[in-house]
């Protein structure tokens, strides 16, 4: 069983450790906040005392982390630790510039696949989310799928920048749906009547996201992803859609909840 170092263990990067705990690796496992690691230390994970200290004997090297500085700055504290003939799996959410500009650093021997993922917390849990992998994943391709199916995108970064269309829909059917919903209560029209008709269509599949529970996809993560896709291409919809998440992002109290809250804020702004 290969040896895996998993870095970052937030809502998504936890239950994905998890898996590769059951199914017997060798895990090392380390986040900025140590307390995190705690419950897969108590499952048989090594707490790691630092980036380089997770990766020094690792076949795999796993990183699930906010963006692509945190991705970087990890980059700085691992690439000289890493031995060859390792893997060094990326599946952030970072872009495919991100992936590009580590796959020039890349030591000699060292494989960067990057294999970012379609689903929330719940399907993480689960072991049913999506992978998107780009470059040579042939190597750790039975390793993504215990996190679930794999989709292989071709080249390096396809994988990134097919995350990137995939969330910019997403997250962009969310602020559609908003305001719709906006526009109902602006024509006096009752709650359930405008949401039932609206799950009925089209969009249906973004109503399910709108007002989802027990998931989480943070607003400041889709402020992220929307500046990544909005700086790749000219998307005036998305600009649009950027500042409904920034308003929301930039509320203390909201930040760090789930993009179905911004239904909620969009709907109650009178400038929107």
């Amino acid at each position: 069983m290969e040896k895996i170092a998993f870095l970052g263990l937030g809502h998504m990067g936890e239950p994905m450790a998890r898996h590769l705990l059951v199914a017997g690796h060798p895990l090392a496992v380390w986040n900025r906040t140590a307390a995190k690691a705690g419950p897969l230390v108590a499952a048989g994970a090594r707490a790691a005392a630092d980036p380089a200290d997770a990766v020094r004997d690792a076949d795999v090297v796993i990183t699930m982390l906010a963006g692509p500085d945190a991705v970087r700055e990890i980059a700085d504290a691992i690439l000289p630790a890493l031995r060859p003939g390792a893997h060094w799996v990326e599946m952030s959410t970072v872009g495919p510039d991100t992936v590009r500009e580590l796959g020039e650093r890349m030591p000699a021997g060292v494989t960067l696949v990057d294999a970012p993922v379609m689903g929330s917390t719940d399907k993480a849990a689960a072991g049913r989310l999506g992978i998107l992998a780009g470059g040579d994943a042939a190597g750790v391709e039975h390793i993504l799928a215990l996190f679930g199916p794999v989709t292989r995108t071709g080249a390096p970064g396809t994988g990134a920048a097919l995350k990137l269309v995939v969330n910019t829909a997403v997250i962009g059917g969310v602020a559609l749906v908003a305001e719709a919903m906006k526009l109902a209560d602006a024509l006096g029209l009752a709650e359930d009547t405008a949401r039932d008709a609206l799950a009925g269509g089209p969009l249906g599949g973004a109503v399910a996201r709108a007002f989802a529970e027990g998931v989480h996809f943070g607003s400041d993560l889709a402020v992220k992803d929307i500046t990544l896709a909005t700086e790749s291409a000219r998307l005036p919809a998305m600009e649009a859609v950027l500042g409904h998440f920034a308003a929301v992002a930039a509320d203390p109290d909201v930040v760090h909840e789930d993009i179905a809250r911004a239904v909620t804020h969009i709907r109650a702004r009178h400038d929107a």
